[in-house]
């Protein structure tokens, strides 16, 4: 059974999550703690943020050991005690893991700087030579993703007579903590394959791997024309490697963080014998615009069908603005997310929710003193605002998240916000969630084949799924218009007498 193709993730931003310990970071037994409220949400599975052993130079996501847990977020034990009590409740999990770098503190890359150019141990990474008089600038003029080049010189060595030159330069596409590993090294393959036989072997329901477009740079790491760090051929064979693996094991799968310039890129992370989903913010970016929404869906279903896998839709995660806040915040940017919610809960193909979504939660505004986020080259780039802890209570100042001080400051007014609060409000965008979630699973018109589009007042647009009689409809003009004529099943806000308003979707049947 290929559960993955339609089902919902529940995205887990571990330290932001629940707090078990007082210590003001989520923790695995704080998930564990909350499985109860998950099962009630609707979703299918868990997909936890990195919990392997990290310096924390990019919140987890720079490893030095693949194969175990921070102790900030628990142990072992806690990891296999939550994967039993999340299958106990009907829900799968899934592990995030970083593939395509190690933290600078990893014992591999350790070796490398202690080692000398031209070693084994720096065969692992991707070393090089500068460029210049005494080798002082980079071998390429290849830009980080959080800023800056994407070169770092070695430090000098305590025992070095001077810099003769021969000090070489490493590759991190992102921070200088992370360095890239060298994909065309064996034991880097191997390594991986044992990564993920470890957790498959403890129960995991799938993996996610992620920047999965970006473990291959060329071999001899030209200067930029086009972008060549990303979304090269050669990294097609690692995802062939990992789809071999995960077919060994009975109802397992591999989801990847793709970001490519076309649909027609991605698809080809899904092929018969790579990823089984690959999932990317387009949908996320696009403007709360029916016409451009549209596009976005279309082009995604088509690439995606053309290589018999399924879509796979998003719309938040840690690394982005969260819906409310992007659509404008306030009454308007609240109406906006949850309308496209709806939207895409009504799509084929599995969805991605970013925990807090569900609550309608906008951005926390993070004093500049407060931030956590260091990697960015200018503080307004920080991803604080969507990594705030979410609300379960109205109790200041904690918020039910933790006993003790937050790791982020928890804004005051996401008490209003509260999970506890919202269950007991039929209108609430929680309920909102559990109603649409409700409906996915048990109305028939949701196993209905791709959208089959109307034509609709300018500014909106309704598909019905194939097969089907159940009809999404989005409003995003500037007046009321009339809904088709069905049975409804969901709104995401009041009707205006008998009308659909602006920025509001609604379900029929």
């Amino acid at each position: 059974m290929q559960w993955w193709r339609d089902a919902v993730f529940y995205r887990v931003y571990v330290p932001s999550f629940t707090d078990s310990d007082g210590d003001g970071l989520g923790d695995l037994p704080g998930i564990r703690n909350r499985l109860g409220y998950l099962e009630l949400l609707g979703v299918d599975a868990l997909c936890l943020s990195p919990i392997c052993p990290s310096p924390m130079a990019d919140h987890g996501y720079d490893v030095t050991d693949p194969r175990d847990v921070d102790r900030r977020w628990g142990s072992l034990p806690a990891f296999d005690a939550l994967l039993t009590d999340a299958h106990a409740h009907g829900l799968r999990l899934v592990v995030d893991l970083v593939p395509r770098h190690t933290s600078e503190g990893h014992n591999w890359f350790r070796a490398a700087l202690a080692s000398a150019p031209g070693s084994s141990e720096r065969a692992r990474y991707h070393f090089r030579p500068g460029r210049g008089d005494g080798g002082a600038a980079p071998p390429n003029d290849w830009p980080s993703v959080f800023g800056g080049p994407a070169w770092t010189r070695e430090p000098v060595s305590d025992d070095a007579d001077g810099d003769d030159g021969r000090r070489e330069w490493y590759l991190h596409l992102f921070s200088s903590a992370q360095p890239d590993l060298d994909w065309t090294h064996g034991e880097v393959r191997a390594d991986l394959e044992t990564t993920l036989r470890f957790w498959l072997e403890r129960g995991v329901d799938g993996v996610r791997i992620d920047v999965a477009h970006g473990l291959c740079p060329p071999a001899d790491l030209p200067d930029l024309a086009g972008d060549p760090r990303l979304d090269q051929d050669a990294v097609h064979d690692v995802h062939r490697t990992i789809r071999a693996i995960l077919d060994g094991y009975t109802g397992r799968m591999a989801v990847g963080g793709v970001a490519v310039a076309a649909p027609e890129r991605l698809a080809r992370y899904v092929r018969p014998d790579e990823l089984h989903l690959a999932v990317d913010v387009v949908l996320a970016h696009a403007p709360f615009d029916a016409d451009g929404v549209r596009k976005v869906i279309e082009g995604c279903l088509t690439a995606v069908g053309a290589v018999g896998a399924p879509a796979t839709w998003m719309l938040a995660d840690h690394d982005v603005v969260r819906p409310v806040s992007r659509h404008g915040g306030g009454p308007a940017g609240l109406a906006r997310a949850r309308a496209m919610a709806l939207v895409q809960l009504a799509l084929p193909g599995a969805a991605f929710l970013y925990n807090g979504d569900e609550l309608g939660l906008p951005d926390g505004a993070v004093p500049v003193e407060a931030r956590r986020d260091l990697v960015w080259t200018h503080p307004e780039d920080s991803r604080d605002g969507s990594r705030v802890p979410l609300p379960w209570d109205d109790t200041l100042p904690g918020l039910g998240f933790t006993a003790g001080s937050s790791w982020l400051p928890i804004p005051d007014a996401y008490a209003a916000l509260c999970a506890a609060t919202q269950l007991e409000d039929t209108d609430s965008t929680l309920s909102l969630y559990r109603q649409a979630l409700e409906l996915r699973r048990t109305h028939a018109g949701f196993r209905g084949g791709k959208p089959e589009w109307f034509d609709g007042p300018s500014g909106c647009f309704a598909f019905r799924r194939a097969g089907t009689s159940l009809v999404c409809v989005l409003n995003a003009s500037s007046a009321p218009v009339p809904l088709p004529a069905g049975d409804i099943l969901l709104v995401s806000g009041p009707l205006e007498y008998g009308l659909l308003p602006p920025d509001t979707a609604a379900w029929l049947s």
